[in-house]
């Protein structure tokens, strides 16, 4: 990173000047940053305030929450809200719809957020992450409900993620392109450390976790048997496995250097739709990856494309180098 990089701000004002953005959605964007910073500092000193373990209690999903995830989503609902634009929030670990409007209006902002993915790594020191995901809406909304949220992935105006790790990095798109900065500690600021960021277009290295192996279908079992047959196989080259049970830092890793993330739906969680979250996990995660030049799908359709039947709806997760992803995809037409 050179000193003189932008900041997020100076970056978000450039894109204003330019008709990208509007200037609520830069103070919403900041605003989501502060909450990622601050979730950082909870996480970086989590052991001193012993704050790493379990509740007693389960989000919607049925899953424990640690206690991080509890604070991290409270630290979302506390600072979304100062862009008088916000209409409502939907949260991984809420059950239903927050709204903040009583009569939303055409232009108002949703915005979707898992607060942290990943958090059963906390407690390993493994990297964990937050996802986020802003719809901007086209017509008043009537009736406050939640099924009144429900929009499909093509519809996001701004999606992004922030990475946990040796240093904390944010990840934005505003359907031109994929930046990424980097929390410069001491100075409170994200710097533009990785601009115009794109998947490279080969790949040897993908990610799925193997222990599910016996209830995968056809075509991702097909798919991983020929990567692991290697050299003498049929893609005719080496790939590298990797799983760390984070969402945000699998993708983080293929797209700096290229790959794919698989979460299929199995015999295992198909009565559910799958494992992943549409709204706040996959839409975002997919939005992000097509901005940076891969695809991302449910190996029937463009995960983009969806149409959500509920705001907690789970869905399959193909996504990465766009050859891996259509590659996949065939073996389902093939299966069909």
């Amino acid at each position: 990173m050179s000193s003189d990089s932008q900041t997020l701000r100076q970056f978000l004002l450039a894109e204003q000047r330019q008709g990208r953005v509007e200037q609520d959605m830069v103070l919403l964007i900041e605003d989501i940053a502060t909450s990622c910073r601050t979730i950082a500092h909870q996480i970086r000193n989590g052991a001193f305030l012993n704050i790493l373990g379990a509740t007693e209690t389960s989000n919607v999903q049925g899953e424990t929450q640690k206690q991080l995830d509890v604070i991290a989503n409270d630290i979302f609902i506390k600072h979304c809200p100062n862009c008088a634009r916000v209409a409502a929030l939907v949260s991984e670990e809420i059950d239903d719809v927050i709204w903040l409007k009583d009569a939303p209006k055409a232009g108002d902002y949703l915005v979707y957020f898992d607060p942290l993915d990943g958090s059963s790594n906390l407690n390993v020191n493994l990297s964990v992450g937050s996802i986020f995901s802003i719809v901007e809406l086209a017509e008043d909304i009537t009736e406050l409900s939640n099924e009144a949220v429900l929009f499909s992935g093509a519809k996001q105006v701004c999606a992004g993620y922030s990475l946990y790790g040796p240093s904390t990095s944010l990840i934005l798109t505003t359907g031109h392109g994929v930046n990424g900065f980097t929390h410069k500690i001491g100075t409170g600021e994200f710097n533009l450390t990785f601009p115009d960021m794109r998947l490279p277009e080969e790949t040897e290295e993908f990610a799925i976790n193997a222990s599910r192996f016996k209830k995968w279908d056809a075509s991702i079992t097909r798919y991983v048997e020929e990567c692991l047959e290697g050299k003498d196989g049929p893609r005719g080259k080496t790939f590298n496995m990797r799983w760390t049970a984070s969402m945000v830092a699998e993708v983080h890793r293929i797209l700096m250097r290229g790959g794919i993330f698989l979460y299929p739906k199995d015999t295992g969680n198909a009565d559910m739709g799958g494992k992943l979250r549409l709204l706040y996990e996959a839409n975002p995660m997919g939005f992000i990856v097509e901005q940076a030049g891969g695809k991302a799908s449910t190996g029937i359709e463009r995960i983009l494309d969806v149409e959500p039947t509920s705001h907690h709806q789970r869905v399959s997760v193909i996504l990465g180098s766009a050859s891996e992803v259509d590659l996949i995809d065939s073996y389902y037409k093939e299966n069909a």
